[in-house]
């Protein structure tokens, strides 16, 4: 491309724009998905665009020359200048940000927007108007409301502790879970993986007599064997390589309460033995201790395995 080309294009370009800059500037304002409105210093209505009109159901030819109090908007402030002067309180604060409001649209009904506004100032610092916009967030208030309503129904008699369920299956379920609550006795939740045995065991202790105590989770699957013992029962310092200090067992902490052991079915024979003394004599020993320590506790569990074959091959 040559000089002279690029002469020609550069003028074509000047010329574009000073001929038709406010054209274009109308078009990119009409395009706007937002309402824009331009107002006086008094609040009289000079301009809206397009979306404007879709927003409030005036017309441009209806709400021009209007006071833009005609739209009844929640968040307008009227302040009082002098004895006769009233004008919106927007021109003192000279902006709004992301102010969540409701209007009245032509036919009645109330349109919830967001409204951005700003004061405009000639060279000189005179104001000379304000220009506004607003975002029509109706849509976004029924999905609120929409969500509210499906939550206080999630809330309602389909919900148990986390719980929902309305098949007959379910609510059998729950009736186990409340009558499970009002022993003391050791429960066991029986349930393939994700199937919710943690929910079900949470669910005993808030309905049971100890839900002002504890509730100690403990994944029996997670530990090895001599980390396993440690963590139930504790021990005591110098009890084996890395024991510096005295430390308290799960089934303490538990005391009062309620103990979780989750994948049960993993125990090693060596800590199911010592734990059947918990269940019989309602104590526990730390590890390297040999002095009983009584523990109040109800211990709920929970395997994905099938115990009672486990039991037949002696495992």
């Amino acid at each position: 491309m040559n000089s002279g080309s690029v002469q020609n294009l550069d003028s074509r370009a000047v010329k574009m724009t000073s001929q038709d800059t406010n054209r274009y500037w109308k078009e990119v304002v009409d395009t706007i998905q937002d309402g824009v409105m331009l107002v006086d210093p008094e609040g009289t209505i000079l301009s809206v665009n397009r979306a404007f009109e879709e927003i409030t159901g005036y017309s441009k030819a209806e709400i021009v020359g209007k006071p833009c109090t005609l739209l009844n908007c929640s968040s307008c402030e009227i302040a009082r200048r002098d004895k006769r002067c009233f004008c919106c309180s927007m021109f003192d604060k000279g902006q709004m940000r992301k102010q969540k409001c409701r209007l009245v649209h032509k036919d009645g009904r109330v349109i919830n927007i967001v409204k951005n506004a700003s004061v405009l100032k000639d060279g000189s610092g005179q104001v000379t108007g304000a220009v506004e916009t607003m975002t029509d967030i109706n849509d976004l208030i029924e999905k609120e409301h929409e969500i509210e309503t499906y939550r206080r129904e999630l809330a309602a008699e389909d919900r148990f502790h986390g719980m929902i369920g309305r098949a007959a299956a379910m609510q059998q379920l729950f009736d186990l879970i409340r009558n499970a609550s009002r022993s003391d006795a050791p429960v066991i939740v029986y349930g393939e993986s994700g199937t919710g045995k943690e929910m079900v065991s949470r669910a005993i202790h808030d309905e049971g007599l100890r839900r002002g105590g504890p509730f100690i989770k403990v994944n029996c699957a997670a530990l090895n064997e001599s980390l396993l013992e440690s963590e139930l029962f504790g021990h005591v310092k110098g009890a084996f390589t890395g024991a510096y200090r005295e430390r308290e067992g799960r089934f303490e902490a538990a005391h009062t309460g309620d103990i979780f052991l989750d994948e049960v079915g993993d125990l090693p024979l060596s800590t199911q033995i010592k734990l059947l003394r918990v269940l019989e004599e309602k104590v526990i020993e730390r590890v390297g201790d040999h002095r009983p320590i009584p523990v109040d506790v109800r211990i709920i569990t929970a395997t994905n395995r099938d115990l009672q074959g486990l039991v037949g091959r002696g495992t």
